[in-house]
């Protein structure tokens, strides 16, 4: 299976979580990793580029931090841009058909703030809906996401761990399989 992780983090280079996923990544030769923010510097986003990556891979993984409860800017930017009337979804939108993506993130707040009625209201699920959502408008398949939790105050040994599950989680997940 050809996997693209497609990363919008802003400051990539300042996150200990974020560059630990990337590190476990860094030797597997059936994973694309395409940095949005290193490639895109003046948000002019090459829609034909991005359209023709997308035909390429089986799996995409959307890798970023969670915050303000959603994904970056830049990545909400490639989303309005890149997946169109006509090619990702609507008559003759068929592109992304059979595709799978998911969400890999990290969050500040442990998984206790992220339950029906904890500090932040929802579960985690619940807020990624409106990506879900986007996913299978476009006729993908929308697989379980990656959540590391607490990533703010993990220590480098936790950070790790939680990185060969990620890499583990985007090469082998399917959509029965939701335990996070």
């Amino acid at each position: 299976m050809k996997i693209m992780v497609i990363s919008a983090h802003p400051n990539l280079n300042n996150s200990r979580a974020n560059q630990a996923l990337a590190r476990e990544l860094r030797d597997q030769t059936d994973i694309y990793f395409h940095n949005l923010y290193q490639e895109y510097t003046n948000w002019n986003i090459d829609v034909e580029r991005e359209q023709q990556l997308l035909l390429q891979y089986d799996r995409v993984v959307f890798r970023f931090p969670f915050y303000w409860y959603s994904c970056p800017p830049l990545l909400k930017k490639w989303f309005d841009d890149v997946l169109t009337f006509g090619w990702a979804f609507g008559p003759g939108g068929d592109n992304l058909k059979g595709k799978e993506f998911m969400v890999a993130t990290t969050t500040g707040g442990t998984d206790r703030q992220y339950r029906s009625g904890g500090y932040n209201w929802f579960t985690i699920s619940e807020l990624l809906r409106p990506i879900q959502s986007t996913v299978t408008r476009c006729n993908g398949t929308y697989l379980p996401p990656f959540v590391t939790y607490n990533a703010n105050e993990g220590t480098d040994e936790y950070l790790e761990q939680e990185a060969k599950k990620y890499a583990e989680h985007i090469q082998t997940s399917c959509f029965a399989t939701y335990d996070r």
